[in-house]
Formats: C-alpha cells, sequence, structure tokens
C-alpha cells in the first residue's frame, strides 16, 4: 500500500507512471537499449536504469543481447519477458465458450473452445466456462507461472466497477456479477469487458494496431459491436456503454433489430443481413451452388457458407456481399468523420468475409467519408481472426499490468 505521507505518495506514483511509460515502450517497440529507453520517453539514464532493475528482479523485462553499434561502447537490448506471469482469456460467445492462457507476451500456451447450446440454463454454461478457467490456470502454475489475471469478453453491457455483465440480449442474461464470483473462485484479479471493446483492445495491444493511438474496432457476432480506442485509452463514455454503433438507426422504418428498434444499423450490415440477404435471393428463385453446400436446407446458411460461395465464383453471394459493403462503407463513413481515426478494423464474420468487403468499403468511404479525416485511414481485417476477443481479454491483464506495473 502507498504511503499516506504526500512526499512519499507522490514519489510513488511517479515511479509509477515512469514503469507504465517505460513498460508501453517496451510493448510498441520491442527491444530497446537503456538508452534507447530514455531518448524515447524523455526519462533520465539513471530514472531508466533504476525501473529496469526493478523490471529485472519482477521477471517483467529480460536482457537479450548487445545492440549493434557502429563505435562506442554497445548497449544491451531488453525486452518485455514471458516469464512475466500467464493470464487467461475468455469469451462467452452465444454457441460458444472460448479460453486461452498466454505467458506475460501473449505466447499462447494452451487452448480450448468448446459449443455451447444457447437453450442450456446460464448456471450450465457459466460452469462449464469456470471448469475450462480452471484448467488453464492450473496448467499456468504448473509452470511456474505467477497469475497474473483473468479477462472476459461478453457480447453485451458490463458494468466495469462492478464487473457485472447487466445484460446480453443475445445470450438472454442480465445481472451476471462475474468479477464477484471470479475473483471468489479463483483467487486471481479479474476483468470483464465488453466483447467489442476487449476485441479492440486487443488489436491494440498485439495486432495491426499496436503503434496506433485512435482506432474504431467493429465486431461482428450474432450483431454489431464497436471498439472505439482514443489516444491510445479503451473509449467507453459517460456510463461505460460507449461504443454500440451497430444500433445506430440508418432507416427508421428498417428491420426490427434484437434491441427492438427498427432499422440500425447492424440490421443491414451484420452476419445475419448478409445470410438474409442470400436467403431471399434463393427464395425468389436465384441460381447458386449455396442451396448445395446446405444441401438445400436454408436454414444451415452462414457467413462461412456465403464466403465459401462467393470464392467459387458464386453472383448470388458476391452480390449480397457487395450490397452489405456499400451499407458497411456508409455507416464507416460517419465513424470516421466522427472519431478521426488511423484505422478501422473488421472482426469476426467481417474479417471472414473481408476479401470481398474491403475494396467496396474502401471505395464507399472515399465517396462518403470527408477527405481531410480519411487522409490517413486505414481499414484491414483483423489479425486474430475468431480468437479477437478472446485475445482481448488477455489484453485486458496486461493493459492492467502495464498502467499499474507489480512494483
Amino acid at each position: 500500500m502507498l504511503s499516506t505521507h504526500p512526499a512519499t505518495a507522490d514519489q510513488a506514483l511517479v515511479r509509477r507512471l515512469n514503469t507504465a511509460l517505460i513498460m508501453d515502450w517496451l510493448r510498441r517497440r520491442g527491444a530497446l537499449s537503456r538508452a534507447g529507453l530514455s531518448a524515447a520517453t524523455g526519462l533520465n539514464r539513471s530514472t531508466v536504469s533504476s525501473v529496469i532493475h526493478d523490471l529485472l528482479e519482477e521477471h517483467l523485462v529480460r536482457e537479450v543481447g548487445l545492440q549493434p553499434s557502429e563505435g562506442g561502447r554497445p548497449g544491451m537490448l531488453l525486452e518485455l519477458s514471458p516469464e512475466g506471469g500467464c493470464a487467461v482469456g475468455v469469451e462467452i460467445g452465444v454457441d460458444f465458450v472460448s479460453v486461452v492462457l498466454t505467458d506475460f507476451i501473449a505466447q499462447v500456451l494452451w487452448r480450448k473452445r468448446i459449443p455451447s447450446d444457447p437453450k442450456d440454463r446460464q448456471g450450465i454454461i457459466v460452469s462449464r466456462t469456470e471448469d475450462l478457467v480452471q484448467e488453464a490456470l492450473s496448467i499456468g502454475t504448473e509452470r511456474g507461472l505467477r497469475i497474473l489475471g483473468v479477462g472476459l469478453g461478453v457480447p453485451g453491457l458490463v458494468d466495469l466497477q462492478q464487473g457485472t455483465l447487466v445484460f446480453a440480449p443475445n445470450l438472454g442474461w442480465s445481472d451476471v456479477p462475474f468479477r464477484q464470483m471470479w475473483t471468489e473462485r479463483f483467487d486471481a484479479p479479474v476483468f470483464v469487458e465488453n466483447e467489442a471493446n476487449a476485441a479492440a483492445l486487443g488489436e491494440y495491444y498485439f495486432g495491426l494496431a499496436r503503434n496506433v493511438q485512435t482506432l474504431v474496432y467493429l465486431s461482428a457476432g450474432v450483431g454489431l459491436g464497436g471498439g472505439i480506442i482514443l489516444n491510445g485509452r479503451l473509449f467507453r463514455g459517460s456510463s461505460g456503454y460507449a461504443g454500440e454503433v451497430g444500433h445506430m438507426t440508418v432507416d427508421p422504418n428498417g428491420e426490427l433489430c434484437g434491441c427492438g428498434k427498427r432499422g440500425c444499423w447492424e440490421t443491414v450490415v451484420g452476419p445475419r443481413a448478409i445470410v438474409r440477404r442470400v436467403r431471399q435471393a434463393l427464395e425468389s428463385g436465384a441460381e447458386s451452388q449455396i442451396g448445395t453446400l446446405v444441401e438445400n436446407d436454408l436454414s444451415h446458411i452462414d457467413v462461412g457458407v456465403v464466403v465459401e460461395a462467393a470464392q467459387a465464383g458464386d453472383l448470388v453471394a458476391q452480390t449480397a456481399l457487395e450490397e452489405i459493403g456499400v451499407h458497411l462503407g456508409i455507416g464507416i463513413s460517419n465513424l470516421v468523420n466522427t472519431f478521426n481515426p488511423e484505422m478501422v478494423v473488421l472482426g469476426g464474420a467481417l474479417s471472414l468475409a473481408s476479401p470481398f468487403l474491403l475494396p467496396v468499403v474502401e471505395e464507399t468511404v472515399r465517396e462518403h467519408a470527408l477527405e481531410q479525416p480519411r487522409e490517413i485511414l486505414r481499414i484491414a481485417a483483423s489479425a486474430h481472426g475468431a480468437e479477437a476477443c478472446v485475445m482481448g481479454a488477455i489484453a485486458l491483464v496486461v493493459d492492467e499490468i502495464l498502467r499499474e506495473p507489480l512494483l
């Protein structure tokens, strides 16, 4: 606990801030020498050396060899150490549970994904999830790694202060106090976040956006969520519920959304919208190989099937994805004009369909976004694919460690 003496408390705070700054530079840039860290952070050499001494003792950084030098004394390179500890990432989806165990630099040590039935009671799914988390923690302990924490990404509204899933319409769950339950059960810090926010953080820490400060992440599962990072921090809004971009109204008289409103953006660009367009085309008599792929059972059509057909040249599939791309691009244009991000990342089902969506999205954004904010914009598919959220759950733990170092 920090001393209550003002001078001592101020010194401890400065120490933590300096440590966090150094660790973040190592995260973003990889191996750096003490001199390199001093130049990058603006901290003097003695401060850097003192912080590095403590980080080495805690196994949060390691020395990896001498820096090549054209003259003078070569410096020792430092990087974040995988031996700093382990973290467990968890995603509870509508029809699956995914758990991964990683070391401190997000190298996966163990993973398991199991199907779940949306018809199962909440208690059954939570119990199965807890069994997987315990298995992961046991493996980490057996490897001699300290447990840094458990991160959880869920498709719904989250009370960040309490670590409670407030409402998840696609799961049919409400008021699930995950932090309270799991902190007591696992004796480890627990961090709970909306799945899109978690995925955005994962992309920022471990993916394409490692050196990006402003990012919009679009996560398409059953619906469409958004994670927004501004100036290197998750933007959660005044009550913690920011990022519900899928519920921007684009057509007041449009399709009924799962939220109970009409014409939400996710009703025209989400996975259900992709499938609905294809089904409508098939039901109207359009020729397509999709019927063969699903053995003429249209209820088996999903985004994966549509993408498979599009890759084989199926015009129904390609047309559906092109139409979705236009609506997606228009919505992204609004986000670009609002947040001026350096990057927009397509995740989940959008990532799977990105080879067909991206060209249309980019063209639509050029037509509809203002020229100045789009000049620096890059639109890309997530680096993590189906594991974007669960790796984001790992990022929740790492984010806490980097911002509040264990020193």
